[in-house]
C-alpha cells in the first residue's frame, strides 16, 4: 500500500517518514539547506512476512501544492500530519480538501511533536482535528498521538497503518502508471517514477508513452524498491525504458506510461464538479483554472453542462477544455485550483474523458452522461435503453479500461448484442435491421422504376437516423444475409430490378456500341437522338435512367461516359504518379482539349482530384467511386 502525507509545513511530515522507514525522504540540496520538502520523496517500510508500506512524502508549503498533488493522486491512504504544538493550520485544511476530493477514505491522523504538550492540550488539538474531519471522507479516522524524537506512538501508528489493507488499485484492467518523476541513470538511461493505477507492468512489456504517443520497452524494473520482474497496480515502480525516440526531455511529469490499448489522449474530459462550499462567489462558465489530474498539471476552462454558475457546495456536469492533452479514463479524480494557484477551489470525477466539442449541453447528451457516471454494472443497461440506441464498445472499453472479455460480458448481463464494434439491444438491433429492409420495400412500392436507394439516401430516410458509422455496419449486416443488394451506386431488395422494355434495350444496345467504340469522346445526347431518329427529350431520359442503374454516368450535361471507361479514365490520371497538366491527360486519352477539361473538372467536383493552378493530382482515397481501377506501373 502506498500512503502519502498531508499537512502543513514544518509540522513533521519527513521526520515523521523517517521514524517509520528510518529513511530521509529530503533528497534535494535545496530541501536540505531550508530544511523543507519542496518535492516529492519516497521512502519504504519493510515489515516482515512480505509486508510493506511505500511512502510517498510531499511539500507541505502553499507554493508547492502543485507537488503535493503530483504526489497525493496515486496514494491508497493518507497519513495526515498535524503538529499538536501548533495545531490546525492552512495547509492543512487544504490538504485535507484534496484528500477528500481524491475520495481517499482510508487514513490515519499522526498528532506529531506529542512530547511538547500536556495532556490536556493533546485533547484539545484532538477535538480539534476530530471537527475538521467530520465533514470529510476521513471523518472516521483514528487520531495517534506520536514523537518522531522520542519514538512515541511509532509502532502503534505503524500497526493501524498496516491494518488499513492492502491497496485497492485494480488489477484486471491495462498497464497504466502516472509518471511523477524522469531521470538520466548512468549506465541504465532513462528511468521514469510513478505509481502503478492498474494492471501490471512486466520486464520487456512494449508500451507508450500518453500523451506523446512515444513507444517504448521496459528493460528493467523496481516495484516498492526492490528489483521485480513485475509491477502491479498499487505498486510504486522505477522503469528503465529504451526506445527509438525516447529521451529525458521527452517525458515530463505528468504523462502516462500505458499499454497501447490506453493511448488515446484527451483535452476535453466530462467531469461531475463539486465547487468547495467555502469558496466564496459561484464558479462561472468558461472559468479558467489550473486543472491536476494523476501527476499532470495543465490550465484548462470549465465549460458548465448545467447552467451559468454553480453555487458554492454545489455539484454539476461540467467538461474541462484544456490547453494540453492529458491522459484521463472514466473514474479519475481531477483537482482545480483558482486562477492564480493560490488556494484549491473544487474537484471532480472523470464521466467520460472524450467529450464533444459541440452538442455538450443537449438533453441527449446529458442523459448519456448520467448514464456514465453510474457504475460499469449499471452503465451498459442505461446506455443501450437511451434514445440514441447503441454504444460503441471501442470507445466505451478504454475509458473505463475495461478488457474486451469483460466488456462482452457486461453486454450480455444488459441483454444487449455485439455487431462490429457496436453494442445494441437485441430488440433495437432486430427493428434496426428491419427498418432498412422496410424501407427499401416502401421505396420500391413508389418508385417502380427507379434502381433503389443511394447509401445516404437510405440512411436518412430511416425511421431512426443512425450515424454514419453505425448505419454502415446495420447495412453490411443485411447486405452479408442478401437481404439488400449493391447495384452499382445503388441499394435495392434482391427482388426489385429495373429492366428496360425491349425498345429501349434494342437502342441502349446501339449506345452502348457507340460508347464502346468513342469511349474516351463519346456522342452526346443530341448526336444519339439524330442518329437513332428519337426526340432528344426521350433519348435524355432513356440516359438518364441508364445513369440511375449504374450502366452510365453522366460526366458533364448531356456528356454520358460508360461507368468502367470513368473508372479506366480515374487509372490514367493517377498512373502518372505525380501532379500532371490538362494537356498530359488529353495527350493520354487523345479525345481533344475540350473533353478532357470536362473530365477533369468532374473529378475535381467528386473529390477525386484536387486543382493546384494548372496541375492536379489524385486522391487515393478517393479512387474507386467508379469501380477498381488499374495499378499503376
Amino acid at each position: 500500500m502506498i500512503v502519502g502525507t498531508a499537512g502543513h509545513i514544518d509540522h513533521g511530515k519527513t521526520a515523521l517518514v523517517k521514524a517509520l522507514t528510518g529513511v530521509d525522504a529530503d533528497r534535494l540540496k535545496e530541501e536540505k539547506a531550508r530544511g523543507i520538502t519542496i518535492d516529492l520523496g519516497y521512502a519504504y517500510s519493510d515489515l516482515g512476512g512480505g509486508r510493506q508500506l511505500g511512502f510517498v512524502d510531499v511539500p507541505g508549503h502553499e507554493r508547492f501544492v502543485h507537488n503535493m498533488l503530483a504526489g497525493a493522486t496515486g496514494i491508497d491512504a493518507a497519513l495526515v500530519v498535524v503538529s499538536a504544538a501548533e495545531g490546525v493550520k492552512p495547509q492543512t485544511v487544504e490538504h485535507l480538501q484534496i484528500v477528500n476530493f481524491l475520495g481517499l477514505d482510508r487514513g490515519i491522523v499522526a498528532l506529531t511533536k506529542a512530547d511538547l504538550v500536556n495532556d490536556d492540550q493533546l485533547l484539545e488539538r484532538m477535538a480539534e482535528v476530530e471537527t475538521l474531519l467530520a465533514s470529510t471522507s476521513l471523518k472516521s479516522a483514528e487520531i495517534v498521538p506520536v514523537s518522531a524524537l522520542t519514538g512515541q506512538g511509532i509502532d502503534e501508528l505503524k500497526a493501524k497503518l498496516l491494518a488499513l489493507g492492502e491497496s485497492r488499485k485494480g488489477m484486471t484492467g491495462f498497464a497504466r502508471l502516472a509518471v511523477d518523476r524522469c531521470f538520466v541513470l548512468p549506465g541504465a538511461g532513462v528511468v521514469v517514477t510513478g505509481t502503478v493505477h492498474a494492471g501490471e507492468i512486466h520486464v520487456d512489456d512494449r508500451l507508450l508513452l500518453t500523451p506523446s504517443g512515444l513507444e517504448a520497452r521496459v528493460r528493467s524494473l523496481h516495484a516498492q524498491n526492490r528489483p521485480a520482474e513485475v509491477g502491479r497496480a498499487g505498486e510504486r515502480c522505477a522503469l528503465n525504458l529504451t526506445g527509438p525516440r525516447l529521451s529525458k526531455e521527452s517525458i515530463r511529469r505528468g504523462d502516462w506510461v500505458v499499454s497501447a490499448d490506453l493511448h488515446a489522449p484527451t483535452d476535453r474530459p466530462d467531469v461531475r464538479l463539486t465547487l468547495l462550499a467555502s469558496e466564496g462567489q459561484p464558479l462561472k462558465h468558461w472559468s479558467p483554472v489550473h486543472v491536476h489530474l494523476g501527476a499532470a498539471h495543465v490550465m484548462g476552462r470549465v465549460a458548465l453542462l448545467e447552467g451559468e454558475r454553480l453555487a458554492p457546495g454545489g455539484t454539476a456536469l461540467a467538461q474541462l477544455v484544456l490547453e494540453e492533452k492529458v491522459g484521463a479514463l472514466a473514474g479519475d479524480r481531477v483537482i482545480l485550483r483558482d486562477p492564480s494557484a493560490t488556494r484549491t477551489i473544487a474537484g471532480a470525477t472523470v464521466v467520460d474523458p472524450f467529450g464533444p466539442p459541440r452538442n455538450r449541453r443537449t438533453a441527449g447528451r446529458l442523459a448519456e452522461l448520467a448514464a456514465l457516471g453510474r457504475d460499469d454494472a449499471e452503465v451498459l443497461p442505461r446506455l443501450l435503453r437511451l434514445d440514441s440506441g447503441f454504444v460503441d464498445l471501442a470507445r466505451f472499453g478504454p475509458a473505463r479500461n475495461l478488457r474486451p472479455a469483460e466488456v462482452a460480458r457486461l453486454l450480455a448481463d444488459a441483454g444487449g448484442a455485439s455487431l462490429e464494434g457496436f453494442g445494441f439491444l437485441a430488440d433495437t438491433l432486430a427493428a434496426a435491421r428491419l427498418d432498412v429492409v422496410e424501407t427499401l420495400k416502401a421505396f420500391h412500392a413508389a418508385k417502380a422504376d427507379a434502381p433503389g436507394l443511394q447509401p445516404e439516401r437510405l440512411r436518412v430516410s430511416l425511421k431512426k437516423r443512425w450515424p454514419a458509422a453505425v448505419f454502415k455496419v446495420l447495412l453490411d449486416q443485411e447486405v452479408r444475409s442478401k437481404k439488400v443488394m449493391v447495384d452499382g451506386p445503388y441499394l435495392r431488395l434482391p427482388g426489385h430490378s429495373l429492366v428496360l422494355g425491349p425498345r429501349d434495350e434494342a437502342l441502349w444496345k446501339k449506345i452502348s456500341a457507340e460508347l464502346v467504340r468513342d469511349r474516351f469522346k463519346p456522342p452526346r445526347v443530341r448526336d444519339f437522338a439524330q442518329a437513332y431518329g428519337v426526340p432528344e427529350p426521350e433519348m435524355r431520359r432513356l440516359l438518364q435512367r441508364l445513369g440511375r442503374i449504374g450502366r452510365v454516368v453522366e460526366v458533364a450535361p448531356d456528356q454520358y461516359f460508360l461507368r468502367p471507361v470513368v473508372a479506366e479514365m480515374i487509372g490514367i490520371a493517377h498512373a502518372f504518379g505525380r501532379e500532371f497538366s490538362a494537356a498530359e491527360f488529353r495527350d493520354k486519352l487523345d479525345n481533344g482539349r475540350k473533353v478532357a477539361i470536362l473530365i477533369l473538372e468532374f473529378f475535381d467536383r467528386h473529390g477525386i482530384t484536387v486543382r493546384r493552378g494548372d496541375l492536379r493530382r489524385t486522391v487515393p482515397q478517393k479512387l474507386g467511386q467508379y469501380g477498381a481501377i488499374a495499378t499503376p506501373s
